[in-house]
């Protein structure tokens, strides 16, 4: 658990929603703890002058005069640990980084570091320092007064629009309405109550509300203190953003490439309520928390949204959407036939579907899918439904798992069923016996694939034995019906097929798994095994680098033990980490592994099926799944998470017996390969009615990427029966980096709606730093030592020899690398910023200090050239000679790795050939 520094905290009542109120927080002053660069705090009491020029503290040892600084010497103000002194290694475990902040000031940048007692009082000071920073020579107004603002006129347009009467007022209830209409999703008790208080202070009680009040109520409502400090650290006039104040938004905090004035414009005309911001091209904090909220700046990459990957590799490429006994609605044991779970698993883009046939009462072959007798469904509708929903959600291959448990008669009419209803759709072409690979998705397009055993090859009967599946024998002994087929002293069990049905199986000839060395030797590529979920557990375990190379030419089925009686569902990572394609889910049964499943499949337009990992794919490469840390060859990354705060979390859905307070805290779980499982968990926030803050950064590395899934859980610490709140699950690669609102979700994956978390995401190179920040500038020197790429050795002279050749150029590019790695690092924490920021966000900080400078020191940077140099005219502060200087090493570092790069790849490459 973070220590916390506690002393006066910020009035609960108090909600800071304007730059006005942020500066008569700093008028009436409050305590901070001022941080000494010999690491100790003293407690001081922090004020701003009545007349808005300086902030002055007591008690101090220096005359009144000294204890001071003037707004006008401020050059940057930073929120959290920027500074060496508040990143130096006795303090940083002392209080979190939301509590601290910086001012920067005089010529030669001198820090005052400042620690709060809570984050909102952070973003107060902040707030009301940046404000007055920009205003710099004009003293603003005194909060309260001048014209009223683009957003004041807004809202009583609104209000004059609803007065139908046009007598100055309206009723309590139709202002209810009309808040509630502006802001979907808050509770109308909150806003009765809230004219209810604002009526009593002002002693104006009664039926009906005048404009100002209406006023004042929305705007304490309806402000989110947040997206507001938000507004102020872009805005040039602290009121709203400007089409170059969006822009600049837009492409340094949400790292969106090729933004123009036009785009910005479109944005304002889309979300600005007001006609006179959509005219100017204004964007105000109604329409600003509008974007936020809206799809065009959600969490998950559009790009995402649809079909994105390479769909011509071989089919045993792609993990594919899988359902066990999909037409169960309930558990296994009790579970009802109801042939709506077909249409809902392939309206999921489910690509994978099993039917165990029995035989029916009347002569007809049946799709049983309980023990009950009496819970069947005829194998015709089901074939009916399939016909119709097989490709609504996805036009990819389908794949049809038969189990075969009814009679030959029965097999002839289910074969013949499949032929008539399918007809065109159903593959039947032989395997091409040249080919080694199966065909790719792109070319089975529409087609029904039918997974199931064949008769040998020299059978000429109508009929023959073939051996049986161990699938789907858990119903029979319930059914009652196992004896019959038991063979003599054990051994497979053999089971008649039909020709017909033999005929339809052509890329999926289902076949029993002996060892890998024989399926390396003796399996062809259209045959496929089925593990249960124990078998493949054990390979996982034992031998995953083994299973791994197998799943790169065959396809394997995994399915859930029989003992999981209450149809729960195994862990997909599991067997996804070693390639395993298809994972049969239990569609019906929700809970964190459908939720991992489903938010797998998302990636890909939810087509079904997702392209596995480069690493799991090249015919010459070495993975197991059990590996502890960065893999050879793919460069691992670190994610920042900050979550900020929540907006409308319901109450848990079993929590019956709880009044209305929730007290909410957020788990973010990754779930990928073993060396990346981790998970953290926010501070609960207390008392905080629906839209808690969390504001509370959490740091992941990521080993395999392609391989992560992000898995955010709200729960209620405070629950009684029930703790679940709401969940979203999305794949590492569909994060969008920047300020987004991550839709969420109920257990059962429904969307909730306008229940949202306010995160900001940023994803670096694990080499880009993350832990440096935690060791100051002074830990830079006694650098670690580096880790260089070396070679597996394979025990052949010959191979080992010719790959030694690589050593030399991998320990090259691992420098070349690093070195550009580290130069960046320096640069960003000498701007004040962490290792997650950007270079724009770099040349913005630098462009502000020299804009506030009294004696502007002149800095050009040269875009003209093709390595742009940053120079300064005259005499410049320490600080700032420092930036240039490590903004010269990181221009440096990178020119020798771009221009010495394709010369070491070409050694590299060489070598690889050779081998």
């Amino acid at each position: 658990k973070k220590k916390t520094v506690s002393f006066s905290t910020m009035p609960n009542d108090r909600k800071i929603n304007s730059t006005a109120a942020c500066i008569s927080f700093m008028l009436e002053g409050c305590e901070l703890k001022k941080v000494r660069s010999n690491s100790r705090m003293y407690s001081r009491f922090f004020v701003l002058d009545a007349d808005m020029r300086s902030v002055r503290w007591e008690p101090s040892k220096k005359d009144s005069e000294k204890a001071k600084i003037e707004i006008k010497s401020v050059k940057e103000v930073r929120v959290g640990k920027k500074t060496p002194v508040l990143r130096s290694n006795g303090l940083s475990d002392q209080f979190p980084d939301e509590c601290a902040f910086s001012i920067i000031y005089g010529d030669n940048y001198e820090s005052l570091d400042l620690v709060a007692s809570s984050a909102d009082v952070v973003s107060a000071w902040v707030m009301g320092l940046r404000y007055l920073v920009s205003y710099g020579k004009h003293t603003p107004e005194a909060p309260g007064t001048g014209h009223p603002s683009l957003r004041t006129s807004w809202i009583s347009s609104v209000f004059d629009l609803a007065d139908l009467e046009k007598t100055g007022r309206i009723p309590v209830s139709r202002a209810v309405q009309l808040i509630k209409a502006l802001n979907p999703g808050m509770k109308t008790s909150t806003i009765e109550l809230k004219f209810k208080e604002l009526q009593k202070a002002s002693e104006r009680p009664g039926a009906e509300v005048a404009c100002d009040l209406f006023v004042e109520a929305y705007c304490e409502l309806c402000t989110r203190p947040e997206i507001f400090f938000l507004l102020v650290q872009f805005s040039s006039n602290k009121e709203y953003l400007g089409l170059k104040d969006l822009l600049m938004f837009l492409e340094v905090e949400q790292g969106m490439e090729g933004v123009t004035e036009e785009k910005c414009l479109e944005i304002v005309g889309k979300y600005e309520p007001s006609k006179e911001g959509r005219e100017k091209g204004y964007l105000a904090i109604d329409g600003f928390t509008r974007y936020l909220l809206s799809a065009d700046c959600s969490i998950f990459d559009p790009q995402h949204r649809k079909v994105c990957q390479d769909m011509a590799q071989p089919l045993s490429h792609y993990y594919i959407s899988s359902a066990h006994s999909a037409c169960l609605l309930e558990d296994n044991f009790w579970g009802r036939s109801d042939i709506s779970g077909y249409i809902s698993a392939l309206g999921l883009g489910c690509r994978s579907i099993e039917l165990v046939l029995w035989d029916g009462p009347e002569g007809e072959p049946v799709v049983y899918t309980s023990p009950s007798a009496a819970s069947w469904v005829p194998f015709r509708a089901v074939v009916g439904l399939i016909d119709q929903h097989a490709f609504t959600a996805s036009a990819y291959p389908l794949i049809l798992c038969l189990v075969v448990r009814c009679s030959a008669a029965q097999q002839r009419l289910a074969a013949q069923c499949l032929r008539k209803t399918l007809g065109e759709k159903l593959y039947l072409e032989p395997p091409n016996p040249t080919a080694s690979y199966l065909p790719s998705p792109e070319q089975l397009k529409g087609r029904i694939l039918i997974k199931g055993k064949k008769l040998p090859p020299g059978c000429e009967d109508s009929e023959g034995e073939v051996s049986d599946e161990e699938e789907g024998w858990e119903l029979a002994r319930r059914l009652g019906q196992e004896d019959r087929e038991a063979p003599e002293g054990g051994g497979p069990r053999r089971v008649r097929l039909s020709r017909e049905l033999s005929e339809l199986v052509s890329l999926c000839q289902a076949v029993p798994f002996q060892d890998f060395e024989s399926s390396r030797r003796g399996q062809r590529y259209w045959e496929m095994c089925s593990f249960s979920e124990v078998e493949a557990g054990r390979f996982a375990n034992e031998c995953p680098a083994e299973l791994v190379s197998y799943n790169k030419r065959f396809l394997s089925r995994v399915y859930p033990s029989p003992m999981r009686i209450d149809a729960s569902n195994m862990n997909p990572q599991d067997f996804w980490k070693c390639g395993c394609q298809m994972v049969a889910m239990n569609y019906q049964t929700p809970g964190l592994m459908m939720d991992l499943n489903a938010g797998w499949f998302r990636q890909n337009g939810a087509c079904g099926y997702v392209l596995r990992p480069a690493i799991m794919r090249e015919e010459v490469s070495y993975f197991s799944a059990n590996a502890k840390d960065s893999l050879p060859g793919v460069p691992a990354q670190l994610l920042h998470l900050k979550v900020i705060s929540g907006q409308n979390l319901p109450k848990p859905k079993g929590s019956g017996a709880k009044g209305e307070v929730v007290e909410p805290y957020v788990c973010a779980e990754i779930h990928g390969i073993p060396a990346d499982c981790a998970e953290h968990r926010t501070k609960t926030a207390l008392q905080s009615g629906d839209n808690p803050v969390f504001d509370e950064s959490l740091e992941f590395q990521i080993n395999l990427p392609e391989l992560a899934v992000l898995r955010f859980v709200v729960l209620d610490d405070d629950y009684i029966g029930d703790e679940f709140i709401a969940q979203y699950t999305i794949p590492f690669e569909c994060l969008q980096p920047g300020y987004r609102h991550v839709p969420l979700q109920s257990l059962a994956g429904e969307p909730l709606p306008h229940a949202t978390l306010f995160v900001h995401v940023a994803i670096t190179d694990r080499r880009g730093g993350g832990k440096g920040h935690r060791r100051g500038l002074a830990g830079r020197r006694g650098r670690r030592v580096r880790e260089y790429t070396s070679t597996k050795a394979t025990g052949i002279k010959a191979i080992d020899e010719v790959f030694r050749a690589a050593t030399q150029p991998l320990r090259e590019a691992t420098d070349l690398r690093e070195n550009v790695q580290n130069a960046l690092v320096s640069f960003k924490e000498l701007c004040g910023l962490t290792p997650a920021a950007n270079m724009k966000q770099c040349i913005l900080t630098v462009a502000t200090w020299l804009l506030h400078s009294g004696s502007t020191p002149s800095v050009t940077l040269n875009l003209a050239e093709q390595y742009p140099p940053m120079e300064a005219q005259g005499p410049i502060p320490d600080l700032l000679r420092k930036v240039l200087t490590a903004y010269e090493t990181m221009i440096q570092t990178s020119r020798t790795l771009i221009e010495s790069a394709d010369a070491v790849y070409g050694k590299l490459i060489q070598a690889q050939q050779a081998g």
